[in-house]
């Protein structure tokens, strides 16, 4: 047997008997890096957090020293929630025992801002019926009937913010003068959303306001006009050429009531707040709008920076964008309206219609199978910018006196050719779609009571845009940015050529200056010149002198 003799270097003992040796010496790191590492890792907790500013050193301190002071039972259980306390008594409020400083709720400003749509003031209830007596139809729209049948396709907002919507229409009727309301929807913004009412006012209300706008407009042109008198008597100077340049005649607006102003459009960020009435849309508004593509941000007098620079303010390109939607997407089912009279059909001019009293609505599967079985029922836009074109330069031309018509006729180029669009209640089957991408998308609400389901229309084009229909109620809504779809990335228009600062031409140019040869050629050539005279003037005095 072996006995304690010495140990091979693969045995535990080995190296025990020799002295000044220790087994653990190798397991002791050095004090030195030991206290460097300590400090490193209290370093790394004291790190401050960028969001709530405070550390993990402290943090774990003020926790173990809540648990050795309470001692509470299964202290692991609940150790995650002896953090949090310790936490939030960082940031609670410090409290005076003479005022306290209460904390406002969330949902108690929420319930503050929506409170004064639920206040009922006295005597409402009698205008109201008198209103609708008096026009014959109720103006408050069914905001939560039409929420009802866009949520069975998961469209819409929620039942909360409806029914506020819902008030604040009332509260709008009960202020304004109008005649019919409907919700036309809601488009969203970087700062702040906007909610939008599609109005028409009783008649004489708008041309009101129009007059209103014209005797400020003449005013000012009166104080316009003393200005510029007082500066011609202060300075007295000789004026500049004049340009004879003349900038092409402005579109003019369409009418209230008619084309892209038929309808009046109040808006407010949320519901509560006041409304806004947007002012009329011009065509240079929309012909400009087209061209660029921004996000709303909330504010409707916000500048609309861009290129081509936009004929407004944030007010102005958001009604445009309304005028453009309302244009690609209000549809109906076919055969709903009809026209008036067989004059206005032919014509194709005319944006009235009526309601058809014979219509029979078509089956769901129908609608949702073929697109013919809708219709626009909003006349489209032409790239002049309006419903029905108009010549400008003819317009102008009745103003001026017939000898002026004469000079632009001659001077004039040719006359614009007149745009036609397609006629109103058009089937949107005949809609051009987008590459590969159908103008509309049609679909069921849903598929496993197909005898329930409701028809519901998606636009391609615009995003956002819906309506849905069954029996004999439809509706049309939109919830979006309010930027049109494109295929392909949105390219800015690129600037105008500089214009050339004078004409050129070999008239006008300057000449090569002549080398030094070709000078002292030149004066050769006219020394000659002059002696070759000289000599003939000589003969002819000899000559002279003979006779």
């Amino acid at each position: 047997e072996r006995g304690h003799g010495p140990y091979q270097p693969h045995e535990p003992g080995y190296g025990l008997d020799q002295p000044g040796y220790s087994p653990y010496d190798d397991q002791i790191p050095d004090p030195k890096a030991r206290m460097l590492a300590i400090q490193n890792a209290k370093a790394y907790l004291l790190k401050t957090s960028t969001r709530s500013g405070l550390n993990l050193y402290d943090h774990l301190a003020n926790t173990l020293t809540k648990v050795l002071d309470e001692q509470p039972a299964n202290t692991v259980d609940i150790i995650e929630s002896i953090s949090e306390d310790v936490k939030w008594a960082q940031f609670r409020k410090k409290m005076d025992t003479l005022r306290d400083e209460h904390q406002i709720l969330p949902a108690f400003e929420a319930a503050e801002k929506y409170k004064a749509l639920f206040i009922k003031e006295k005597g409402e209830e009698n205008e109201n019926e008198e209103t609708e007596e008096e026009i014959g139809q109720p103006s408050l729209p069914n905001v939560m009937e039409t929420a009802f049948y866009f949520e069975q396709a998961g469209i819409g907002l929620n039942k909360d913010e409806s029914y506020y919507i819902f008030l604040s229409l009332k509260n709008l009727i009960s202020v304004q003068p109008i005649q019919t309301c409907r919700f036309w929807g809601k488009i969203l913004g970087l700062e702040m959303n906007y909610i939008i009412a599609e109005v028409q006012l009783r008649e004489g209300e708008g041309e009101e306001e129009e007059e209103r706008g014209g005797e400020l407009t003449e005013e000012a042109e009166k104080e316009m006009g003393e200005v510029e008198e007082e500066d011609e008597e202060k300075e007295k100077e000789p004026e500049p050429p004049k340009s004879t340049y003349k900038p092409p005649p402005d579109v003019p607006r369409e009418q209230d009531g008619t084309g892209t102003n038929k309808y009046v459009y109040f808006v407010c960020n949320e519901p509560g707040k006041a409304w806004v009435k947007l002012p009329p849309v011009t065509p240079a508004q929309i012909v400009c709008a087209r061209k660029i593509k921004k996000f709303f941000t909330g504010r409707l007098d916000a500048p609309v920076v861009s290129f081509p620079p936009f004929p407004g303010n944030e007010a102005n390109y958001l009604r445009a964008q309304i005028a453009r939607i309302s244009a690609g997407t209000h549809v109906s089912p076919t055969g709903f309206y009809q026209f008036g009279n067989e004059e206005e059909e032919e014509e194709e001019e005319g944006d009235t219609y009526e309601e058809n009293p014979e219509f029979e609505p078509p089956p769901v599967a129908e609608m949702v199978d073929s697109l013919a079985a809708w219709a626009h029922h909003v006349k489209g836009i032409l790239k002049q910018g309006r419903c029905v074109w108009i010549n400008p330069q003819k317009s102008e031309e009745k103003e001026e006196e017939e000898d002026e018509e004469e000079e632009e006729k001659s001077e004039g180029g040719e006359e614009q050719q007149e745009e036609t669009g397609p006629p109103l209640l058009t089937l949107i089957s005949e809609d051009e779609g987008m590459k590969d991408i159908p103008a509309w998308t049609a679909q069921p609400s849903t598929n496993l009571i197909p005898e329930y389901s409701v028809a519901i229309l998606q636009s391609n084009r615009w995003p956002g845009a819906y309506a849905y229909a069954t029996g004999r109620k439809f509706e049309n809504i939109y919830f979006g940015w309010g930027h049109k779809y494109s295929p392909e990335n949105h390219t800015p228009a690129l600037p105008l050529p500089a214009q050339a600062e004078y004409p050129r031409g070999p008239e006008i140019s300057e000449t090569i200056d002549p080398t030094v040869e070709e000078e002292l050629a030149f004066k050769a050539a006219q020394e000659e010149a002059l002696a070759g005279a000289e000599e003939e003037e000589d003969e002819g005095e000899d000559e002279g002198e003979d006779d």
